[in-house]
């Protein structure tokens, strides 16, 4: 393990303990760490058998769900733990029904992986995507235990791929096996000499598939649709919402009604949107107190239902890459068939590329673009109908990741 990433590690932790006052995503950071041993310590015996699954954040936690599903209904008397380095994971799924305990990942130290392996002593480990941290992968990989990387993304500008990478490119070798969601990341592993990999896939389709499975009824978006045109805008930002203020208070959406759900949902933001408003709106906190059927716009101020509300989107918009925060998931409502509306920042997310070839996905860039897109699909029921199914059949076609992983492990 080179020299300058321990000594990296030690000023990451020094910085974050300096910023934790001033941060409460970072103080929560560092004080969930400090609990971790001890809940470790409290909820697994030395004698269990353990599985060891870890995410970086809540939306790696979500593409390998599907797979955790799986495992925890194989290794029914295992225990699992479940990590994760943000607070946005672990805040959200401390409770998770499928780990037996929960814990923020250590700083990767050598005392704390070696500690932390210790604890869990787990017989398979599953990593999601490329939170890689070399000092408990090569500890791992000391002990002879089984550990795999599943739907991993890489790209040629990533570190693992340059000269001064090395601590990260060796660590990758700890993994017995790695799952890749496309052949171009199979490539880049093959060019450093790592060979024991298959181009699963994606697991999140198989996350998103699983939705359909699901009952997504929700009586109160059947009230305030009323059998309308509905656009559902999913993970909004300012930037985001700014377009449809624009477009809401144009002519152009009388008749149509709007579910707006913000990434952010302080209360400052939303009274803000509202306030720019030349219609109606009602929030999902007063729905018990007022009609949503009058409303032209519905707010989304909770968390944990906007999957469900994508089934009810006849035209769907997916915030984050207007600005550069990052587009959110776009396979959640392609599932369900709808056209899809996104901005132009997506070079990083190979599926919005497929769908915009495929003729399912809207990149907009200004007003303008937007306007004319959501126009003529609000009008086009043809182009509506065509597009939707684009996307759901690009959902179908990619589909079995979680089969050829369960299968490498014989299961």
């Amino acid at each position: 393990m080179g020299f300058s990433y321990n000594i990296g590690i030690q000023l990451v932790r020094f910085g974050l303990k300096c910023a934790a006052p001033f941060n409460q995503k970072i103080k929560s950071g560092v004080m969930g760490r400090q609990d971790t041993f001890k809940k470790l310590k409290k909820n697994i015996q030395p004698h269990d058998k353990t599985l060891w699954f870890h995410c970086a954040s809540l939306g790696e936690y979500e593409q390998g769900l599907p797979v955790f599903k799986a495992l925890r209904d194989h290794f029914k008397t295992h225990k699992i733990v479940l990590s994760f380095f943000s607070p946005s994971g672990y805040e959200i799924r401390k409770n998770s029904p499928i780990a037996d305990v929960v814990v923020y990942l250590p700083l990767d130290t050598k005392a704390n992986a070696k500690r932390f392996l210790n604890l869990v002593h787990p017989e398979l480990t599953v990593f999601v995507k490329y939170d890689i941290w070399p000092n408990f992968l090569n500890e791992l990989k000391h002990r002879k235990s089984r550990a795999l990387l599943i739907s991993a993304s890489f790209r040629k500008s990533q570190l693992f791929f340059k000269f001064y990478g090395a601590p990260l490119r060796n660590a990758l070798f700890a993994f017995e096996h790695i799952f890749t969601q496309n052949e171009r990341s199979k490539e880049l592993l093959k060019s450093i000499g790592y060979d024991s990999v298959t181009v699963a896939g994606d697991t999140r389709f198989d996350r998103v598939s699983s939705q359909l499975e699901q009952d997504n009824t929700l009586h109160f978006i059947e009230t305030f649709k009323q059998n309308k045109c509905c656009v559902v805008a999913g993970s909004t930002w300012p930037e985001d919402e700014t377009l449809f203020v624009n477009f809401i208070n144009s002519e152009a959406s009388k008749g149509v009604k709007f579910i707006i759900a913000p990434h952010n949902i302080k209360s400052s933001q939303i009274k803000n949107f509202q306030e720019q408003l030349k219609v109606e709106s009602v929030l999902f906190s007063e729905k018990d107190s007022k009609k949503l059927e009058n409303a032209t716009v519905f707010i989304i101020d909770t968390i944990g239902i906007l999957s469900k509300i994508y089934s009810y989107a006849d035209i769907a918009y997916v915030g984050g890459a207007v600005g550069t925060t990052g587009l959110h998931n776009t396979l959640e409502p392609a599932v369900f068939g709808v056209p899809i509306i996104i901005g132009t920042h997506h070079s990083k997310f190979p599926e919005a590329q497929d769908m915009i070839d495929n003729g399912g996905m809207f990149s907009v860039s200004n007003q303008m673009a937007f306007d004319a897109v959501l126009n003529e699909l609000i009008q086009n029921d043809g182009k509506r109908l065509i597009s939707g199914s684009n996307n759901s059949n690009y959902i179908k076609k990619n589909r079995g990741a979680v089969t050829k992983i369960l299968t490498f492990l014989g299961l």
